[in-house]
C-alpha cells in the first residue's frame, strides 16, 4: 500500500488506502493536520510541500490550479485534502505557516 511520509512530523509515515485524500488518510492515522475549509479546497491551510513523489499523485485540481494562477501554492505544493495517491510513495513536509501551535515538528534545518 502507497506510503505518505511527512518528514517534519515525528511518527507520521500513514499507509494512503485507494482513492483517499491524503488529508483523509492522515486523519484516520491520528494525526491532526490544519484545514480550515473543511477540506473543501476553499484555502491552502492544508497544503503539503512535496519534496519526493509529486509524480504519484493525481494531478491538480481546478481549486489548486487556481491558488497556483493566484501564487497561493506554488508547483512542488499540493492540498492535502484535494490530492489522492495514485501508486508510489510520497514524501514531504508541513510548512511553517501551517504548522499547528499544538503539535511538535521537527526543525528540518538541524
Amino acid at each position: 500500500m502507497p506510503l505518505l511520509t511527512i518528514e517534519n512530523l515525528p511518527g507520521a509515515r500513514v499507509e494512503v488506502l485507494p482513492g483517499a485524500t491524503l488529508l483523509a488518510a492522515l486523519q484516520a492515522a491520528g494525526h491532526d493536520w490544519m484545514h480550515a475549509c473543511g477540506a473543501k479546497g476553499r484555502c491552502t491551510t492544508c497544503r503539503l510541500q512535496v519534496s519526493a513523489g509529486l509524480e504519484n499523485l493525481t494531478p491538480p485540481t481546478d481549486a489548486e490550479l487556481r491558488y497556483r494562477t493566484a501564487g497561493r501554492l506554488l508547483l512542488h505544493e499540493r492540498l492535502t485534502c484535494q490530492a489522492r495517491l495514485l501508486s508510489g510513495d510520497v514524501t514531504g513536509r508541513v510548512p511553517a505557516a501551517t504548522q499547528l501551535p499544538h503539535v511538535r515538528y521537527v526543525d528540518m534545518d538541524q
